[in-house]
């Protein structure tokens, strides 16, 4: 439970303004992805939340008939920071919300997504799903969805480090002394108030063709990629020493079935001291500490083996306790030892890659704002034009 974990794809579809359409579009990917189709709900026996799939889509469909410029367009953002301005009640309502806008003779559309349906990965897939079918009637395939449900799904020399079962051990022994639990009703509350007071700046800009290619030939030449060079650049421009990156864990999970909505993600520490002014030679540096953590399963896969391993009810209430909204030192321990969630203070990096698609003319990346964050980049490139979302407080 963490508020401002929601995040967007705004796209401009090569098709123009039809409201029947948009709307046949929604029910279509509905019927595709049961989580699109569910609720939160909560086992009292066990203390388990789950998903509660209805037989209808719990998707929100807001229309507007005022003509926007493209997703460059202030009103759309307004729109993304009106949603989220206030935390979603996902005990009566869905995990996903689609504004849309006449464009000329396109059509903009704003996919606002909680974080318990998709990852940035899967929020990209659907968005070309509903791209797809909007303009070349394509239905999606029905898509069983299968989360990643035990650590025996992750590979078996990706265990916690010895200190770091240590620490998972203690605060899970702190909390079965505590007997404590935090309901979501109290949750929601606190988020919702947590919102009122966290601001965060939105701000959209492009990498034109011509000067992706520079950089993009310019990486090849240095032996480094795209997303080393924007952490580079990011370590450069703030004099940060730590950035935290997302990274898409699909291709490594024998539990997740292709198109499937829910998290298949994780994140890990980058650190760079001294980064210096040139920023090739600081991505030739992010190039190797990124290769050493990703060939070593234990660091690479940290944060979902730590998720595995701690009380969910411990984890729940982990950054109300580190804000001193819940009276737990369990918690309040998890909180700030493992995920510095008692400050914002942190910067990170979630690049959504490259895509080229004949449906989808442009679209960019909203990240979310985990409260850990300082500053978060969000990257997408789409038909050769990169888009940099920063959300910022």
């Amino acid at each position: 439970m963490c508020p401002n974990m929601c995040f967007a794809i705004a796209m401009c579809i090569n098709r123009e303004f039809n409201e029947s359409l948009i709307a046949d579009t929604v029910q279509k990917i509905s019927r595709s992805h049961p989580f699109i189709r569910a609720l939160l709900s909560h086992e009292e026996k066990d203390n388990r939340f789950f998903y509660d799939v209805k037989k209808t889509s719990q998707a929100q469909l807001l229309l507007y008939h005022d003509n926007v410029e493209g997703i460059d367009d202030p009103e759309v953002m307004a729109e993304y920071e009106r949603l989220t301005a206030r935390d979603f009640d996902l005990y009566k309502e869905g995990m996903l919300k689609i504004s849309a806008w006449p464009s000329g003779v396109k059509t903009v559309v704003l996919m606002t997504i909680h974080h318990l349906l998709a990852d940035g990965r899967g929020a990209l897939e659907l968005a070309r799903e509903v791209a797809d079918y909007y303009v070349l009637a394509k239905e999606p395939a029905y898509v069983r969805e299968k989360l990643i449900s035990s650590t025996a799904e992750l590979p078996s020399d990706s265990n916690l480090p010895l200190f770091s079962r240590m620490l998972v051990n203690q605060v899970n022994r702190m909390w079965e002394k505590e007997k404590r639990q935090l309901s979501y009703r109290d949750y929601h509350r606190f988020a919702d108030e947590f919102l009122k007071d966290d601001i965060v700046k939105h701000e959209l800009s492009a990498v034109e063709k011509s000067e992706l290619s520079e950089i993009v030939n310019r990486c090849r030449e240095e032996k480094v990629t795209v997303n080393d060079y924007l952490l580079a650049k990011l370590f450069i421009e703030t004099k940060t020493e730590r950035i935290v990156m997302a990274a898409d864990i699909r291709d490594y999970l024998k539990c997740y079935n292709s198109g499937a909505m829910g998290n298949y993600s994780t994140a890990f520490s980058i650190k760079l001291k001294n980064a210096g002014n040139d920023v090739y030679k600081a991505a030739g540096r992010v190039h190797e500490a990124v290769r050493r953590i990703y060939e070593k399963p234990s660091a690479f896969y940290l944060v979902l083996q730590c998720y595995a391993a701690l009380n969910p009810g411990l984890l729940d209430g982990a950054m109300m306790a580190s804000r001193g909204r819940f009276e737990s030192k369990a918690a309040e321990l998890t909180g700030r030892m493992f995920f510095q969630l008692d400050r914002s203070e942190g910067y990170s990096v979630t690049n959504l890659g490259k895509t080229e698609s004949v449906t989808m003319e442009d679209a960019c990346f909203i990240p979310p704002a985990s409260p850990a964050m300082k500053k978060t980049l969000g990257v997408l490139t789409v038909n050769g034009r990169m888009r940099i979302c920063t959300s910022e407080r």
